[in-house]
């Protein structure tokens, strides 16, 4: 993009300098008259020997505005096109951080796992990547190549890929880039499923168990201990007294 705005720029300015010339020449002309006696006649013939190279000239100068008119609407379309992406792509993070709320809302689906449907999105998010990079030049074929041969190793990238390859299809056939992307990523996915079955997406380990909290109002153990100890220190305190009074009693009535 930045090259195809300084080829532009550059056009705009060679067109802007060749009429600068062509608006110029008369007073340089009436100049050079004054100033050594030049026949107009003379120069009028001179001039008219030019006109042929100042036709080429002016339509070059045409043509130059034109390419940089087109250039500059490309690229706002290019520009349109990748915010609707980048759009795109947020709704599908913030799909991934809550599955349970946001999937619904996309339709039924006939992935039950809630994982595979995870990573249904997520390689839905790698292809996006992968598209947008050839498409700008970032990724190179032979890149892309290799990104998709490792993405269709995997069982969950051939997943992907059988259930969406038609919308895939509908939405990139529209251009000589999009339609180059969508062969070369069915000739990745030919060539992976021809190499042998995929590679089966491992379980992921399940959580580990909470730790025992004992429910509320139950005492711990040491609690529990602490309080035995209160209570047998507190049932000996009163026993001592009960003894000592019931002693002083006895020896009062003596």
């Amino acid at each position: 993009m930045a090259r195809r705005t300084a080829r532009g720029l550059a056009w705009v300015a060679a067109t802007a300098a060749v009429l600068a010339v062509l608006l110029l020449s008369p007073f340089v002309l009436e100049g050079v008259s004054d100033a050594r006696d030049v026949d107009w006649n003379r120069l009028s013939q001179v001039g008219a020997a030019y006109g042929f190279t100042s036709a080429v000239v002016s339509a070059l100068a045409l043509a130059g505005v034109a390419a940089s008119l087109i250039a500059q609407n490309r690229q706002a379309r290019a520009e349109q096109i990748h915010g609707i992406r980048g759009y795109y792509l947020e709704l599908a993070r913030m799909e991934l951080d809550d599955m349970a709320l946001y999937q619904p809302v996309w339709g039924d689906t006939d992935i039950a796992e809630v994982h595979q449907r995870k990573r249904h999105v997520y390689a839905d998010l790698m292809m996006n990547y992968a598209w947008m990079g050839y498409e700008v030049g970032t990724i190179p074929e032979p890149l892309l190549r290799d990104m998709l041969a490792g993405m269709f190793t995997g069982e969950a990238g051939r997943h992907y890929w059988e259930r969406a390859h038609a919308s895939w299809a509908a939405s990139a056939s529209g251009s000589r880039v999009g339609r180059r992307f969508l062969v070369i990523v069915a000739e990745e996915h030919v060539r992976a499923v021809a190499s042998g079955p995929p590679v089966r997406s491992a379980a992921p380990p399940d959580p580990p168990d909470p730790p025992d909290v004992p429910p509320a109002g139950t005492p711990s153990a040491w609690q529990a201990a602490i309080g035995t100890l209160v209570g047998l220190g507190t049932g000996l305190a009163l026993g001592s007294i009960v003894r000592s009074r019931s002693g002083n009693g006895n020896r009062s009535r003596r």
